[in-house]
């Protein structure tokens, strides 16, 4: 029985090592653009993974309208350039998809040239792996017993698929 807990507090230490690991899977930052420019972000994902974004034009004039100078190009690919995303003079959006293979994605950004230039500053939120799941949408009052279970079986799955890569 002693070496069934010293198995058992092994494994709940594995577990909650690769759940770190695997929560990793967010970058949120705020970045400045300039009209006429490009600015791209990368994330590795593995192949079946939950990745999920989330971008916005920062206002430079809170309490208005932001100006049609402040509209964005976003585009999502992957390694091999399939295009996951693409929404045109926006000031904000969002997307998410399971990876249907293993690489680098790009978040590409860029805004069309004005004269003067216009510097714009976006946030940009992107989650992947386990991190991606939403669980607080899952759960529904009188049925927290069964999306603790769901909870537990997709973790579970997640760790077993990137413990055996």
């Amino acid at each position: 029985m002693v070496v069934n807990k010293k198995m058992m507090i092994v494994a709940v230490a594995g577990v909650i090592l690769n759940l770190g690991f695997l929560l990793g899977g967010v970058q949120s930052i705020r970045f400045d653009l300039q009209s006429g420019h490009t600015k791209c972000i990368a994330e590795d994902i593995k192949a079946n993974s939950m990745t999920v974004g989330k971008y916005s034009v920062v206002n430079p004039n809170n309490g208005y309208p932001i100006p049609d100078t402040h509209k964005v190009t976003v585009r999502v690919t992957s390694a091999y350039g399939n295009s996951y995303h693409y929404a045109d003079h926006v000031d904000s959006g969002q997307f998410a998809f399971a990876a249907a293979e293993a690489g680098d994605y790009m978040a590409c950004f860029w805004v069309v040239d004005h004269k003067p230039p216009v510097m714009l500053t976006i946030d940009f939120g992107w989650k992947t792996g386990v991190a991606a799941k939403d669980w607080s949408n899952v759960a529904k009052k009188g049925q927290v017993d069964e999306w603790g279970k769901k909870k537990c079986r997709s973790l579970t799955e997640q760790l077993t698929q990137e413990w055996h890569g």
